[in-house]
Order: structure tokens, then sequence, then C-alpha cells
């Protein structure tokens, strides 16, 4: 049923459309063409004039032939991780991958494409089916913000999926953690290294002291954190004076992230307070966590729709982020429904033919289950 050929090439021309977070406006300039050219009623938000990008987020609306029906939504991302100029796509085996020295962008554009794909094969034929809105967001990958300026009131959406994580296609994510930023600027006092280096304060020997005392990597079984980026000193031959850290933490419970980041804190402060200096701290909530009950409408529709292809229709738990976290929190059900996009934010990234297909299937199969 699938227009394979039509997937695939749709997949391929968005992957080709260099679009970092900030940057999309070509990819979005295509996919709004694409969409008008499909017969659907589509517009942009003023998301980018918020956030500070060339881009909005890019809406389109199917009518539903059958009153009554739920409002669902189907969304994926337009950014990418990374710039993908000079991409060069190979297919190895039934596999896309890139042979260029960039990612290939299948984050999210192995979730676009079939989100697309799905709803014009549901223009093309005769099922009952609801409302249908497609909820494409720029920037995602730093920090959710364009799915963050969303109005979603006006949409009245009942509940949807955001295809944006890796296989096995046919689950589905429905609980994710809470996750926290956390930057530290421990202040030194410098002092020239060769003629007077006691009295100086070394802010590396500071912050060493006090990350060497906290938990991090796998602190629990659904607990994370980790330290990112490191940068300070002035010269090799001066005490550094500051040193920047910037950490994060995550998890499914809010309590232990709570602990965590305040174990994080205190260490902090206690190596300042020790070494004689000071440290300011900026902690911020980045995204909060969701849990969607397996009884939910949006949980049962994917998995009888899973269930009815004959895929593995099971319900997973990450500590990734997602713009289902934002829906969520602005009131509409939604859970992440996994594509074939494997490796992801790295160079060996990739996804099979078979799984583009299947994503596809899957998507346009939940818009009828939800109908009947």
């Amino acid at each position: 049923m699938v227009n394979e050929e039509r997937l695939i090439r749709l997949f391929t021309e968005l992957c080709m459309i260099d679009a970092p977070a900030l940057r999309e406006r070509a990819s979005v300039d295509f996919t709004k063409g694409y969409l008008h050219r499909m017969g659907l009623d589509c517009w942009e938000d003023e998301a980018g004039h918020k956030i500070g990008g060339n881009a909005n987020n890019l809406i389109a609306w199917l009518k539903g032939n059958k009153p009554g029906a739920p409002r669902v939504y189907l969304s994926a991302h337009f950014d990418t991780v990374e710039p993908t100029a000079g991409l060069i796509i190979e297919e190895r085996d039934g596999v896309l991958i890139s042979i260029s020295d960039t990612i290939l962008g299948a984050d999210d554009k192995a979730g676009m494409a079939p989100a697309i794909e799905a709803v014009h094969l549901l223009m093309e034929g005769n099922e009952p089916h609801g409302d249908v809105v497609l909820l494409l967001s720029v920037a995602e990958e730093i920090g959710l913000k364009g799915a963050a300026a969303l109005d979603l009131d006006e949409l009245k959406l009942d509940f949807g999926y955001v295809l944006d994580t890796g296989p096995p296609v046919g689950s589905f994510v429905n609980r994710t953690a809470t996750h926290d930023k956390i930057d530290f600027v421990v202040m030194g006092k410098p002092a020239h290294a060769g003629k007077d280096p006691e009295k100086g304060i070394n802010a590396i020997e500071v912050a060493a002291d006090a990350i060497a005392k906290i938990k991090s990597g796998r602190v629990g079984p659904e607990t994370t954190a980790n330290f990112g980026i490191i940068e300070g000193g002035t010269a090799v031959n001066v005490v550094c004076p500051s040193v920047k850290i910037k950490a994060e933490a995550r998890s499914t419970s809010v309590e232990e992230l709570d602990g965590q980041i305040g174990h994080m804190i205190a260490e902090f402060e206690r190596a300042a307070r020790e070494w004689g200096t000071t440290v300011a701290i900026d902690h911020r909530r980045h995204y909060e966590a969701y849990h969607v009950p397996e009884e939910s409408p949006v949980v049962q529709v994917g998995l009888k729709a899973s269930a009815k292809l004959g895929l593995n229709p099971h319900l997973r738990t990450t500590l990734g982020g997602s713009d289902a976290n934002i829906y969520n929190k602005k009131g509409v059900p939604s859970i992440v429904l996994a594509t074939g996009m494997d490796k992801i934010h790295t160079h060996d990234e990739n996804v099979s033919r078979k799984d583009l297909i299947d994503t596809t299937m899957l998507a346009y199969e939940i818009l009828l289950e939800a109908a009947r």
C-alpha cells in the first residue's frame, strides 16, 4: 500500500536539505510546498521570532470524513543535531547511510517522511478517519524550543504521536525522565605560575575537587548525571582564574533528580568554601517527565495498530526527551512512536528501507484505528 518510491524519495530529499537548529528555513519551505501540492491546508506559526530562528513550526490539517472521530496529530522535527552540508547518501543492502563526513539526518527525517506519507495514503484512499494534524517543529535538538513556542490550544487535539526515537518499529515510549541542566562557574585567583603560584587559587583544582566527589554516570537504574563541557584558564603560565562547567542530570523520579542536583551543588559549594573562593551556580529544569498510562486512548490505539500489522507492540521507558514532553505538559496526551533511525547523533546513523515503510504503515494504521 505504501508508495515506496515516493516515500524513499521524500526521505532522501529531506535529508539532503541542510537544516541545523535555528536554520531550518530551506527545509520548511520545501516541506510547505510539498504539503500544498498534496492538497493539505498548512501554515506556519511565529516560533522563529520567539526563539531567534529563521523558520517557524509548520502545521498542516486534513479534515476528517468520520464525524465524532478523535482529532489526532503526528509530529516530527525539521532540525538535525549538526549540519549536513555535503551529505552523500548511499543504500547498502536496503540500508540508507551517509558516506560523507556528516550525519545522515534520519533524526528526524525518518519520522517526518513516514508521517507525511501516512497522511498522503489517507488522502488517496476511502477509509474513514478523523481530523489529522501534522506538527512539524523546529529547534528540537537544542531544547525542544519549537514545540515550547507552539500554541496547541487552538488546534483542539485529542492525542497524538511524536515519531522521534529508534527501533524497534512497533514500540512506543510512554514514560520518560525529567531533565535538568546545571552550570557552575568556579572562581580562582590568578597569579604567575612560575613566580608566585602560592599566591593564586587554581580554579581547575577547585572544580576537580568537587567533581571527584560527585556521583555521576549511571547514578541509579533510571537516574544519570554527566559533566559534559569544561572550559577556562587564560595561559599556561597563569594560575587558572576561573572555570566554567556545564553538567546535566535526569531521572524518571523527580525526588531522585532533586537529590542528585542537591548533591552536585553541595559538593561545589564545599570545594569553593574549603579553597577560600566562590562558585556561581545556574540550575534550570530543561523539561519534565511524563507517564501516559497504558489504558489511555493514545496508548491503546498505538498498541492495537502495531499488533494488527504483526509488529511487536510494547511500551518503553527512556531517559531522553522529545517534543512529546512539551505536548504532554501542554495537556495533549502524547507518546513517542519508534522509527527505524539507528545510531543517531553519530556519523554512523542509518535507517533501513523496510523500517521506513513499516513506520509509515504504523502511522497510517494508527489514524485508521483512532477513527474506529
